[in-house]
């Protein structure tokens, strides 16, 4: 191979003796083929792909840029470069002189290759982004490749004349152009067209290498520094990763799943039957009746014990949600498991480079140059290693957010298509869980799945390299880990257990408090706050002395982590050092072991968290299964066919409310004429409301069908209003046609409410209509109905809510035979028996079948079942209307006396107008009363801002929302809460164990040295000794440091949480109460659930590992300093670089987080909304408009929490590349000072800086500390 490569080139292939120099150089014709070749090779197996959207695309080609020119010119120059070189070769080449071949075939490659990058060029005008990764990495490649020619005929040039100028010439004109065309393949290319898409999201447009650094993100950065974010500022998500793009695949995948798995579901039940059958005819006669008296006993057992464990025995389809995310998301899912290979692989590169590093500064005949190129080498590792590592976490993070999105979107869908059965299974909290916990646990989950397979190769990758450093003593090494895994385990399960309690305390205190926020005003009129104030410390109590055990377990857990890592090398380099005496530990072995085990410790503790994390992923799956895989609603019993002269016809229908269970409605044979009022009437519980139900197919069908023609419009019994304006509420989703509009108002008698709704029909109606009176309420649902001008209207019971006039009003100017719906097919279920006579037909329900129907007047005259429910109703009614006459009497004096105008004693209007008025103005004058003792100031600033709101259009106070940075004063403020002194000695306490841990590293590196100071003597025991013995005093002594740091900061943050808490407490109980009028009950209870846990546990984690983070990089940088001193001069541009990135960052991030935390809420808002009105959104038919609401929810908090991963990416691959030159800077300072240093103290230097990158990465959850204040 090398003679054919000699012959080919016409100089020598390789020859070993051109590097053993100090100007090593490499031979010319491995200059001319490997180093040309490799970037080519590259180049031309990626390179078709490339060309597929000229192929693909029916798009039109995007618009020449100026940018596109240039390239293309620079492609051209090339490509004429190419051509004078294989024209100089043909005109030097003569028959006594000839040319070796790779003068005619590098030129040829050449053309062929800048002819393909044309074409490239051209074809990514197809494209939305215009500019190739391959391009990008192709330049890159060949201009690294290009450095060693470059340098070696500078180097000629300057020593001895140019022998070949032209190709002297044409190689730098040719390297200059390549430099050019990476510098202008770094810029994104953005075509006119395109400029409104950037606008919302430049990462479409994004060049590679803005891509790879997320460059693109950066003026999202800069703006979050100079103002508070707001939802408006973040940029919007690419169409693929939109909700209803993600949810489409995902369905199309789900439901082939579902299908088998649901066969399998079947196969199951056959096999459990065929054995049942088998067991029951192996079984004698009287044994099988004891069975069978057990079985009638065993339901009843059930029905007495927990509920959750029956439903728990029931079978479902299983094992498709997760064969379903990987169908969909495979194409992320292989993407970061090669990103993740190639991080993994450079992971273990740095410790060997470590180890050539050690000993170039050990040996003293090595070359310079050989120093440099591990300290360029260890750069570009780091440098590789940091871009794959942030490109793996930004897929990984986007992958959970899209799996969280996938999930929530499923189970929304599926609220509004499910049975009444699987209704009944899942209440509506335990739905929203499913949403909030279930899917926010797979989002955790697939942040690390890779882990499952990363971290087994990283162990089994450390052991082997390990055992060929440390041979057999690496294996005590190993044993002290394995042993740390059972006591950690122990641990953990203790944490549990103690947790488990905990949550039981929460749930007791959370259930207090939502309990003391619904008695609210009972509790404030009999003055109780004091006694269930007591009650909540109690309950607070129990949960502190919890929290305290669970600290101390946590201080036990962190100080057996710390001992982890000196007790592994303790045990290894003792073992080794013991077992042979000719084993002297020396530089080399010991700071590659130390970073080979540094890489060891992450995946070791990675692999049980991940494993726990998906046992609890395992239970999410079976309930998001068991809940997405039950029935659907089956409408197959309501046809929609046209039949002349019948507008709803029942034949022989019987519905229930459970497939087994009995019938609510039976044997119904019914046909309702279009046009027609129908009164369904009957006693309670003889079926009235399950009729409703089964005409909207909210029932089990038994036998029988309904037969529907036209549109349907639903007021169910309990009005269900949206947290929307009035006029919304009436709108619901049509078109505005004001005529119309206020002809529905009137004829609802909304008039009189309007005048005196602070905003009108703009006011905003709280949750569940909290704003509103039961009449109000109904009156609006009847408006909503009306408004949408349906074919059919059916109306449970809507005059029950309102006043006898409201009721007559209504029932003239809407339902009755002169109202606006007199052409419209009514169906009116009613107690009101006065209404009757007007009506078209009367059907009588009794025990669920029809006991009679017909007119008014034949009813009466049968004497039959009608006739028993008017005399039960009539006598009723009458008492009822004694009893409002002097009441309504009363309002129309006042009335009159209120407005000194005359009124016209006749009309029926008037009298309702009064009601309606007297109604509404109470209510509106508590209202008003209760706001204006407590004027809040955010409400006048809301009134301020542009565009100015009505008064009254907004009642619910928007939530404050803190911004900028957090003040010193919330600091100490905190600090004052958890002791000035505990903080003191916390402090002190991490600073002592960051001095231990710089002793441990110096005795090392002291000790390695000893190799150098006995070489080729006999190594002391006593020596040896003390070696061993002052590391581990050092080591347990670090260790121990931290266990006290710990204990202290575990009391002074209890003692924080129970100051704040009783802070808390006391205030809210003690608040007007205009305040819990204006602020949702969910606000405060979280006040109490999320921002207590916050106190709890989250912000004395985060200072305790800012705190920890920030002494190790203090240590570590002042160990490099130490090893060389001229080190300090750079971390001083490095700090200012790190801190302004940091400074930047977290007013960002933060905002990110509060975004995030405020575009939640609604998304369970709306959920909880859509579940408690789900009839009427079926019955109107606009389940597909609430779906689309509920995406365009889903994507406005996706997108925040997508900017937020990108904002952690942003600011890791710029601190991993500040880390990386610190890696770079020691090397370079450790070949420089060759000669100055012992090894020991180079390998202390570079394997410090190795960590320093990880390390400035934890510091930024310590800057959590600043949000969740």
């Amino acid at each position: 191979m090398s003679a054919a490569l000699d012959e080919f080139c016409g100089s020598v292939f390789w020859n070993a003796s051109y590097l053993a120099r100090p100007d090593a150089d490499l031979p010319v014709c491995f200059q001319q083929t490997v180093l040309v070749w490799v970037p080519l090779g590259f180049f031309w197996i990626l390179a078709p792909w490339q060309l597929l959207p000229m192929c693909r695309s029916r798009t039109k080609k995007s618009s020449v840029t100026k940018l596109y020119i240039i390239k293309q010119v620079l492609a051209t120059l090339l490509m004429l470069t190419a051509v004078a070189e294989l024209a100089l070769a043909f005109v030097e080449d003569t028959e006594q002189n000839p040319l070796p071949a790779v003068l005619y075939t590098n030129p040829s490659l050449y053309i062929a290759t800048w002819l393909l990058v044309l074409l490239i060029h051209d074809a990514r005008r197809f494209c939305l982004c215009r500019d190739s990764g391959v391009l990008f990495c192709f330049w890159a490649l060949s201009l690294l490749c290009g450095i060693l020619p470059f340098q070696s005929l500078l180097r000629r040039a300057l020593q001895e004349p140019i022998s070949d100028v032209p190709r002297f010439v044409l190689f730098f004109i040719f390297y200059g152009l390549q430099l050019l065309l990476f510098l202008v393949s770094g810029c994104s290319d953005i075509a006119p067209e395109t400029k409104e898409i950037t606008k919302k999201n430049p990462e479409v447009t994004a060049s590679f290498l803005s891509s790879v650094t997320f460059e693109w993100y950066t003026s999202t950065v800069f703006k979050g520094y100079r103002k508070p974010l707001e939802v408006e500022d973040v940029w919007e998500l690419k169409d693929k990763d939109k909700t209803r793009a993600i949810y489409t695949t995902f369905e199309k995948n789900m439901k082939t799943a579902v299908k088998k798995a649901q066969a399998e579901l079947e196969k199951r039940k056959r096999k459990r039957r065929r054995q049942e059958g088998d067991h029951g005819n192996n079984m004698s006669k009287a044994q099988s009746q004891d069975v069978l008296v057990l079985e009638e006993k065993q339901p009843k057992k059930k029905k007495k014990g927990n509920k959750e464990d029956a439903s728990l025995r029931k079978d479902f389809p299983r094992g498709w949600l997760v064969k379903t995310l990987c169908k969909t998301f495979w194409q992320n899912l292989l993407m970061s498991v090669a990103f993740k290979l190639v991080h993994d692989g450079l992971v273990f590169v740095s410790p060997q480079l470590l180890k050539l590093l050690i000993a170039f500064v050990s040996d003293e005949e090595s070359f310079v140059w050989q120093g440099y190129l591990y300290a360029i080498l260890l750069f570009l590792t780091a440098l590789i290693q940091s871009l794959c590592l942030q490109q793996y976490f930004s897929l990984c993070f986007q992958l959970g957010t899209n799996v969280r999105a996938s999930l929530i979107a499923a189970i929304y869908k599926k609220a509004l298509t499910m049975s009444s059965t699987t209704r009944k299974e899942s209440t509506v909290g335990e739905t929203v869980n499913l949403m909030s916990a279930d899917a926010q646990r797979f989002m955790d989950m697939t942040n690390f799945v890779h882990q499952l397979w990363s971290s087994p190769l990283q162990i089994i990758l450390s052991i082997v390299f390990l055992w060929g450093e440390l041979g057999p003593s690496v294996l005590a090494g190993i044993a002290v880990m394995v042993l740390l895994i059972p006591i950690n385990g122990f641990l953990v399960a203790k944490a549990k257990t103690i947790q488990v309690k905990n949550m039981k305390n929460k749930d007791e205190r959370m259930k207090m408090m939502s309990e003391i926020l619904n008695g609210i005003k009972i509790l404030k009129l009999f003055a109780w706050e004091p006694s269930f104030e007591k009650r909540v410390n109690e309950i607070r109590a129990r949960e502190l002395k919890n929290l305290v055990n669970f600290s101390y377990l946590q201080s036990i857990s962190i100080f057996v982590f710390t001992c982890a890592p000196f007790l592994v090398s303790l045990a290894s380099f003792a073992v080794y050092v013991l077992v042979d005496e000719n084993n002297i530990l020396d530089a080399q072995k010991a700071f590659t072991a130390i970073s080979l085990f540094n890489v060891l410790r992450f995946p070791m503790a990675m692999l049980p968290l991940v494993l726990s994390s998906l046992v609890q992923t395992n239970v999410s799956t079976a309930r998001l299964e068991r809940y997405l895989g039950g029935e659907d609603m089956d409408t197959s019993a309501i046809h929609h066919n046209p039949i002349a002269g019948s507008a709803v016809r029942f034949s022989e229908a019987t519905f229930a409310w459970e497939q087994d269970g009995n019938a609510a409605i039976r044997d119904i044979t019914l046909d309702i004429v279009p046009g027609s009022l129908v009164a369904v009437v009957g006693a309670v519980g003889s079926g009235k409301s399950s009729l409703v139900s089964a005409m909207l197919g909210e029932m089990e069908n038994v036998k029988g069908h309904i037969n529907i023609q036209g549109s349907l419009a639903y007021v169910p019994q309990q009005a269900w209003i949206q947290n929307a304006t009035l006029k919304d509420n009436i709108l619901f989703g049509s078109e505005l046609d004001e005529a119309r509009y206020q002809q529905v108002i009137k004829a609802c008698a909304l008039l009189p409410d309007l005048a005196l709704l602070p905003a009108g029909d703009q006011t905003e109606i709280g949750e569940k209509g909290i704003n509103l009176s039961g009449g109000q309420k109904q009156r609006v649902s009847l408006a909503r109905a009306v408004y949408s001008n349906a074919d059919i209207y059916i109306l449970d019971d809507p005059l029950s809510a309102v006043d006898a006039h409201v009721g007559k009003y209504l029932f003239e100017h809407v339902l009755g035979p002169k109202g606006l719906l007199q052409n419209k097919t009514r169906i009116l279920v009613t107690h009101s028996i006065s209404f009757l006579p007007q009506v078209d037909n009367i059907v009588v329900l009794v025990a669920g079948a029809v006991s009679e129907h017909g007119s008014y007047s034949t009813l009466l005259a049968n004497r039959g079942a009608f006739a028993q429910f008017l005399n039960t109703y009539g006598s009723q009614e009458e008492n009822a209307s004694e009893k409002n006459t002097p009441a309504v009497a009363s309002a129309e004096d006042q009335e009159q006396g209120d407005e000194d105008e005359p009124c016209v004693e006749e009309g029926p209007e008037d009298v309702v107008t009064m009601t309606l008025k007297r109604e509404a103005s109470i209510r509106q004058r508590d209202f008003s009363r209760s706001l204006s003792k407590n004027s809040t100031n955010s409400l006048e600033k809301a009134q301020e801002e542009p565009p100015k709101k009505l008064k009254g259009q907004q009642l619910i106070e928007k939530e404050t929302v803190e911004t900028g940075k957090v003040k010193f004063s919330m600091y100490l403020r905190y600090l004052r809460a958890v002791g000035l002194w505990y903080s003191f000695w916390v402090a002190m306490g991490y600073v002592a164990q960051y001095v231990a841990f710089v002793g441990t590293n110096l005795w090392l590196s002291a000790w390695t040295d000893d190799a150098q100071h006995y070489l080729n003597q006999t190594y002391p025991v006593e020596q040896r000794d003390l070696r061993i013995g002052v590391f581990g005093a050092l080591g347990v002594s670090q260790a121990l440091f931290l266990l006290f740091a710990t204990i202290l900061s575990a009391q002074g943050a209890v003692r924080a949480s129970r100051v704040m808490h009783q802070q808390l407490l006391s205030n809210i109980l003690r608040v007007p109460m205009s305040f819990f009028d204006t602020t949702p009950t969910g606000r405060i209870v979280n006040r109490f659930a999320k921002d207590i846990f916050t106190i709890d546990e989250t912000i004395p984690m985060s200072f305790r590992s800012w705190l920890s983070c920030f002494m190790a990089i203090i240590s570590t940088l002042l160990m490099i300093c130490l090893a060389t001193p001229f080190f300090a001069l750079v971390i001083i541009p490095l700090s200012i670089f790190y801190y302004f990135v940091l400074r930047f960052y977290v007013s960002t991030s933060r905002q990110l987080r509060r975004l995030d935390s405020v575009t939640r809420s609604p998304i369970y808002s709306h959920f909880g909304e859509t579940v408690s009105g789900l009839s009427v959104i079926r019955a109107y038919g606009h389940q597909e408009r609430f779906l689309q609401q509920n995406e365009n929810t889903m994507d406005i908090n996706q997108k925040t929490v997508y900017s937020w991963i990108i904002s952690n990416r942003w600011l890791a691959i710029r601190l991993e590349f500040v880390g990386s030159l610190v890696v770079f800077f020691s090397a370079l300072l450790a070949v420089i000072s060759k000669g100055t240093l012992e090894g020991g103290i180079v390998g202390l230097s570079v394997s410090s800086a190795l960590n320093v990158s990880q390390w400035k990465l934890f510091l930024i959850p310590g800057w959590g500390c600043s949000r969740e204040l």
